[in-house]
């Protein structure tokens, strides 16, 4: 070293250049938190829940959907306009009444007569076709003079034998699987098993979860004031596992006591315990000995992810984990997308036979560089504009102002990331709407 030229920094300690002597390579991470919630899926079994259909919305089906009818279950009129019977070009003799869906099925229809019908009635016997009213004329035959003869009913076009008619099964026979096991139940899915005569569904049971959020120093209420400060966590965790389909037994309060967050862990019904802070070496970071008390066996002790690189998780016993994560709010968004977010989902079902890209995780071309860490991966929000993955400000480990505005978060490898370079994205699992541009905080 010549004179005057600054001294190297001293190299790191062994294994403390990756920011946690234990830490677990972000993907690999991700992976092992699926194992683990797919271990726990095939070693507890979890019966079967039947729920109402207004009830099912975002859940999965534990069954294949079968058809408990034929669809439709009677030969029915596709259009409003008239059955006839016997082949064209007519005309045919109409009769007086009239077929309306919902009511009692008229008489059969005898070769040469024709019947007003209603879309979705069900077509009378002895029908060959329906013929739209626009696509017809009708007029009266007069045998004397001033006297008002039979109603005929005379095509405008060809009429072909079975159209317009929909025939009975024509979607599906009763017993015809019409969505396997593991599908996501949504929207359209509601109305088939509607239609399929479906009361209720069979669903997979929710993961359920508990959230233990800890430190003295946190408030419910009020603003911060003499070195308190407001949990955000509480608040937020609930309804973001709940997003991801778990069911929240509690949001609990505990504090920095090591007995009561023991008692609190070792005796909860949940299959996954989430708890806020206390996972790095502090004098009132609890939950390492708590887990060592309770006999757990880590399985991610720290990640090599910032923010969020003191998470871990833990297996109580053969069913239930803990999450740990930390207690910087965008840190512990960071554990909950790395480490319970794929656990839920091996834990909740087997994977959709047909998987959907979830809302805001759409790759796209990087619109400016990302300054990456050396070592680690790196968890940004983002939001898509103009085609484009945009990096949101305000991206600390105590902040929640950029994830709050985002549609995603992206995964910067170590070193960083170039424009025009697609990253990995995390969907935040909620619709999102593009951010005004002054509350976006763009870089």
């Amino acid at each position: 070293m010549t004179p005057g030229q600054p001294a190297p920094p001293p190299a790191p300690a062994h294994g403390h250049a990756h920011g946690h002597p234990r830490a677990t390579p972000w993907p690999e991470a991700r992976a092992l938190a699926a194992r683990a919630g797919e271990a726990a899926r095939a070693a507890v079994e979890r019966p079967v829940v039947r729920v109402p259909l207004g009830r099912a919305l975002g859940r999965t089906l534990a069954e294949p959907l079968r058809a408990l009818t034929d669809l439709p279950s009677f030969d029915s009129s596709a259009m409003d306009g008239w059955a006839v019977a016997g082949p064209g070009p007519g005309p045919w003799t109409v009769r007086e009444e009239a077929v309306l869906a919902g009511h009692a099925g008229a008489a059969a229809l005898a070769v040469g007569e024709a019947v007003r019908i209603a879309t979705g009635a069900r077509v009378p016997a002895g029908t060959t076709a329906v013929i739209r009213t626009e696509h017809s004329r009708t007029e009266h035959s007069r045998t004397e003079p001033g006297a008002a003869g039979t109603l005929l009913l005379y095509p405008l076009r060809s009429v072909v034998t079975g159209q317009d008619i929909r025939p009975r099964g024509q979607e599906c026979r009763a017993g015809d699987e019409l969505l396997p096991a593991g599908s996501p139940v949504g929207p359209a899915v509601l109305g088939l098993a509607a239609a399929a005569g479906y009361d209720e569904l069979a669903l997979a049971p929710r993961p359920r979860v508990e959230v233990l959020v800890l430190g003295d120093e946190l408030l419910t209420s009020g603003l911060p004031h003499e070195g308190l400060i407001r949990d955000a966590l509480g608040p937020m965790l609930g309804p973001w596992l709940a997003a991801l389909g778990a069911e929240v037994l509690a949001t609990r309060r505990i504090g920095d006591d090591m007995e009561a967050l023991f008692t609190a862990v070792t005796t909860s019904a949940a299959d996954l315990v989430v708890t806020t802070g206390g996972t790095a070496g502090g004098p009132v970071d609890h939950v390492h000995p708590v887990l060592d008390k309770a006999g757990a066996t880590l399985l991610v002790d720290g990640v090599k992810v910032r923010p969020g690189h003191p998470m871990l998780l833990a297996r109580l016993d053969a069913g239930r984990h803990l999450v740990g994560l930390p207690g910087n709010p965008l840190a512990a968004v960071s554990g909950l997308l790395t480490l319970a977010a794929p656990l839920l989902d091996a834990l909740a079902a087997p994977p959709s036979p047909s998987p959907a890209a979830p809302p805001g995780a759409s790759p796209a071309p990087l619109h400016e560089p990302v300054q990456g860490h050396p070592y680690d991966t790196r968890l940004v929000p983002v939001v898509h504009r103009d085609g484009l993955v945009v990096p949101l400000r305000y991206n600390g480990p105590a902040m929640l102002r950029g994830i709050a505005a985002a549609d995603a978060m992206a995964v910067v490898p170590p070193g960083g990331a170039e424009p025009g370079q697609r990253l990995e994205l995390l969907a935040l699992p909620w619709p999102t709407e593009p951010p005004f541009a002054q509350g976006a905080c763009f870089t």
